[in-house]
């Protein structure tokens, strides 16, 4: 089943995130991943509460699986690349979601009808 990985961040005031994003695509491939979309912060129109601050990139990646992930993350090719990742960005906020087809089953409810 599909996975997604949101990552949201801010640049460091250095060029390794650039460096990172010159070598991931072909890491990312290798294991079966792709980008859905990238964006720049436009308009933060809801924070969520106080001490919530927006970051100014948002990259939205989609993975075969879990393993699939997983293996980018564990690939010993990439132990150089991950902490350029890290150390090229503050404020790095990283979640997965699992691929649903609808919301219904989080309420409680089947996907065979019903509002």
């Amino acid at each position: 089943m599909a996975l997604y990985a949101l990552n949201l961040f801010d640049l460091a005031d250095n060029d390794l995130y650039h460096e990172y994003s010159r070598r991931s695509p072909d890491a990312v491939k290798k294991h079966g991943g792709r980008i859905v979309a990238l964006g720049r912060l436009g308009e933060a129109l809801d924070v969520g509460g106080p001490g919530v601050e927006p970051r100014q990139v948002m990259i939205l990646m989609e993975w075969l699986s879990q393993e699939a992930f997983d293996a980018f993350l564990e690939d010993p090719e990439n132990a150089d690349l991950h902490p350029l990742r890290r150390d090229g960005t503050r404020n790095y906020l990283w979640w997965t979601y699992e691929r649903i087809e609808d919301l219904r089953p989080l309420f409680g409810q089947g996907s065979g009808g019903g509002r």
